[in-house]
């Protein structure tokens, strides 16, 4: 097949030398655009110059440009690797077998573009990598490839992306185009009775009410780490807490109860969470440098 990869960051990269190592014919590569000033180079665009592949970095993937470059390279097929803009109809169109997409939840479950954030946040205990055929709707497609993974009660957003659905995605996307290219692939449709889809997570969705339960709380701190970080109010600005653990104390909620070498445990609603490290003032640092230099104390409020 004449495959086109889709995709950006470090997961776009290792799908895209994991298709060639596959010996699959990718005639085409976009990605995005470059930004002035760029701390590290595009690893996307560094593969595919290297192996000598055709390269598109447009501004939108509407561009009628974008369509016409793709139409041009007579695609049988777009492998999505980390995509977060829409792609149009006519460019799926373009493709003989249409795309297909990498989706990091079980769907129907949590479609979307944060669907890691909301899976943990929620309280699930698993989740999973989907591959999936790419339609106009957002994550409708029907299901080619679906494995599940554990969310460990201690995992975040990161561990859980970076060491589990992370290379299970890059595997699973070669396997999808293995099983397109030797026509063994059965897609199913999507059950719409079990579907959800969660908006992109921001800031004003992970404000920390310490009036919930210690394991609503501890939720949301790891389903917003590393972003967009969960928020509290101390002393008027704002202090986001990212490593954490439950811990059997309580008092009134928000308030500090406790502060060890280890942290700092600030009461909910049922138990306490010990805070082991924040970002204030802009910096990330260990919550027993945050004690000292904010003097915090037993008895601080935290929250509105």
């Amino acid at each position: 097949m004449r495959i086109i990869l889709i995709g950006q960051a470090a997961f776009g990269k290792d799908a895209l030398d994991a298709l060639v190592k596959q010996n699959e014919n990718i005639v085409g590569v976009m990605t995005l655009p470059d930004v002035p000033g760029q701390k590290h180079p595009n690893p996307v665009k560094q593969l595919a110059e290297s192996l000598e592949i055709p390269l598109l970095q447009p501004a939108r993937l509407k561009d009628p440009a974008a369509a016409a470059w793709v139409r041009d390279l007579k695609p049988d097929l777009l492998v999505l690797a980390f995509v977060t803009r829409f792609v149009p109809k006519e460019m799926i169109d373009a493709a003989t077998h249409g795309g297909i997409n990498y989706h990091p939840s079980l769907l129907p479950k949590y479609r979307g573009g944060s669907a890691i954030n909301w899976a943990v946040i929620s309280g699930e205990t698993e989740t999973g990598v989907t591959i999936h055929r790419i339609d106009e709707g957002v994550d409708t497609g029907p299901i080619i490839l679906q494995e599940k993974v554990e969310i460990a009660p201690e995992d975040t957003v990161k561990s859980l992306y970076f060491e589990k659905l992370y290379p299970l995605g890059i595997k699973l996307v070669a396997e999808a185009v293995r099983l397109l290219r030797e026509g063994k692939a059965a897609p199913v449709a999507q059950d719409e009775s079990k579907a959800s889809f969660q908006p992109v997570i921001t800031e004003s969705d992970t404000i920390i009410d310490w009036k919930q339960t210690t394991e609503t709380v501890y939720n949301l701190i790891r389903g917003a780490n590393p972003s967009p970080g969960a928020a509290t109010a101390f002393k008027g600005a704002s202090l986001k807490i990212f490593d954490c653990k439950p811990y059997p104390l309580q008092g009134p909620a928000g308030s500090v109860i406790e502060i060890s070498e280890a942290g700092f445990v600030v009461s909910t609603a049922d138990g306490g969470i010990l805070v082991q490290r924040v970002q204030y003032d802009g910096a990330k640092i260990g919550a027993a440098d945050f004690v000292s230099g904010a003097n915090l104390k037993v008895g601080d409020h935290l929250g509105t």
